[in-house]
C-alpha cells in the first residue's frame, strides 16, 4: 500500500478558493469538472460540504516511469493524455516567466505583478496565438470555442483602458489591479510624468 502524503493546510485553503470561485460562475445544475494530478490536497479540499455537490474530480497521479527511452506505461499515457493542457500552460510559463524558471536568481516582488504577467499570458495564449505552431491552422482557441471570430493582436488587446469603476469586478481582481493583495507591502506610489 502506498503512503499518503499528509494535507498541507495552506494547499487546501487556497485549492478550496479556487474551486468555489470558479463553482461561482457555473450555471444552476452544472457541476465543475476538474482534472488534477496525485497531489492528496485536491481531494480533501473536494470533500468540503459547499463544494462536493458541485464538483466532479478527475485524479491522474503520475505514475512511475521507466528508464530514460523506455516505453510509456499505458498508465503513463493515459495521464499525459489528460493532463495535456495543464502541462502545456506549466511548460508555457516555465519558458516564458524568467521568475518562474527552474534555475533563476529572478523573482517576483508583488503577487499583484506576479498574476497581472499570468493574466496577460492567459490572453496571448487564447486569443493571439495559435492552437499549433506545427500545423498550418491559424485558429486560436477562444476562436476555436466561439470567443472570437478572429486572432486578436496586442493592438486590439491594449487599445483602450476599461476603468474598474465601470466594470462588475470580483474584489479579488480589483485588489490585484489597484495593487493592494498583499496588505504586508508599502502602498504602491504611482508616479507620472509632468
Amino acid at each position: 500500500m502506498t503512503k499518503r502524503s499528509p494535507s498541507s493546510q495552506s494547499y487546501v485553503r487556497s485549492i478550496k478558493r479556487t474551486f468555489g470561485g470558479l463553482i461561482s460562475h457555473l450555471c444552476e445544475g452544472d457541476r465543475l469538472t476538474c482534472i488534477v494530478d496525485g497531489r492528496h490536497d485536491y481531494r480533501v479540499a473536494a470533500k468540503a460540504s459547499d463544494l462536493r455537490s458541485h464538483l466532479i474530480l478527475k485524479v491522474y497521479p503520475n505514475p512511475k516511469r521507466g528508464p530514460k527511452g523506455s516505453p510509456r506505461s499505458p498508465e503513463a499515457r493515459e495521464r499525459d493524455a489528460a493532463m495535456f493542457p495543464v502541462d502545456q500552460l506549466h511548460q508555457l510559463l516555465r519558458h516564458t516567466c524568467s521568475d518562474h524558471k527552474r534555475e533563476t536568481i529572478a523573482f517576483g516582488r508583488r503577487l499583484e505583478s506576479i498574476m497581472g504577467r499570468a493574466h496577460l499570458i492567459a490572453v496571448w495564449k487564447n486569443f493571439i496565438k495559435s492552437r499549433s505552431e506545427r500545423r498550418p491552422d491559424r485558429t486560436t482557441p477562444a476562436m476555436k470555442l466561439g470567443l472570437a471570430d478572429s486572432r486578436w493582436g496586442w493592438e486590439r488587446l491594449l487599445s483602450r483602458r476599461l476603468f474598474t469603476e465601470r466594470e462588475n469586478l470580483p474584489e479579488s481582481a480589483s485588489l490585484i489591479y489597484r495593487k493592494r493583495w498583499t496588505k504586508s507591502l508599502p502602498e504602491l506610489v504611482r508616479k507620472h510624468a509632468a
